[in-house]
C-alpha cells in the first residue's frame, strides 16, 4: 500500500513538472523573437520612407574608424572589434589559400565573382605558394555603405609578407578588400567581394 502512494506522489509530481514547463515554453516561444521585422519597421518600408532605424548606439571611434557609425546603424548588434578582428583572420586565410592554391576554403569566403578571378590565377600556376605573413593590420576604414540589400565595409590593409622563411626577402603591400553580407539574412558570414 506505501509502494502505490509513492507511486501516485511521484505521477502527481510529475504532471506539475510538466505543466510548469508547458507553461514556460508558451511564454519564451509566444515571445516575438530578435529577426522580426517591428510593424512600425515594416510601416515605414511599406510607405518607402528612407530614414533608416538606428539599431545599436555607437561606441566613441578614433578617426579611422569613424565610417562603422554607418554599420551600427544597419545592423543588429554590430559589434567592431569583432568585425576588425574577423576580417584580419579572412585576410590572412585567403591570403594563405591564394598562395596553396586551397580552392575549397577560397569558396566558402569569397563571393562567387572574386571566386572566379582567384580560381582562374591558381589555374594559371600564377599564384605565391612560397609566400608567408610577416606582419598584417589595418590601417584604415575608408567605406561603409549599404546597396541592393547589402551592406559593404571596405577596409585598407597593411601587410609584410616573406618568400620561404627568409626574413631578408619581407615585401610590403597595401590592399584595398570589401567585405559583404546580406542585410537581411540570419547569416553572420562576410564575403570578400572586391579587391
Amino acid at each position: 500500500m506505501f509502494y502505490g502512494d509513492l507511486q501516485l506522489i511521484d505521477i502527481i509530481i510529475f504532471a506539475g513538472v510538466t505543466i510548469f514547463l508547458i507553461f514556460r515554453l508558451k511564454n519564451v516561444l509566444g515571445k516575438k523573437g530578435g529577426f522580426e521585422k517591428s510593424p512600425k519597421k515594416e510601416a515605414e518600408q511599406e510607405e518607402g520612407a528612407t530614414e533608416k532605424v538606428v539599431v545599436t548606439e555607437p561606441p566613441e571611434l578614433s578617426e579611422d574608424l569613424a565610417e562603422f557609425k554607418n554599420a551600427y546603424e544597419i545592423i543588429k548588434d554590430f559589434d567592431h572589434k569583432a568585425f576588425l578582428e574577423g576580417a584580419k583572420n579572412a585576410f590572412e586565410i585567403i591570403i594563405n589559400s591564394f598562395n596553396g592554391g586551397d580552392k575549397k576554403t577560397l569558396k566558402k569566403l569569397l563571393t562567387p565573382e572574386v571566386y572566379k578571378s582567384f580560381e582562374e590565377v591558381i589555374n594559371k600556376n600564377e599564384n605565391s605558394p612560397e609566400y608567408q605573413f610577416f606582419s598584417l593590420s589595418i590601417k584604415k576604414i575608408l567605406k561603409v555603405v549599404e546597396e541592393d540589400k547589402k551592406i559593404k565595409i571596405t577596409i585598407a590593409f597593411f601587410s609584410e609578407q616573406f618568400k620561404n622563411n627568409d626574413e631578408s626577402t619581407v615585401i610590403k603591400k597595401n590592399d584595398t578588400w570589401t567585405f559583404e553580407k546580406n542585410t537581411e539574412s540570419t547569416d553572420q558570414s562576410w564575403l570578400l567581394s572586391s579587391t
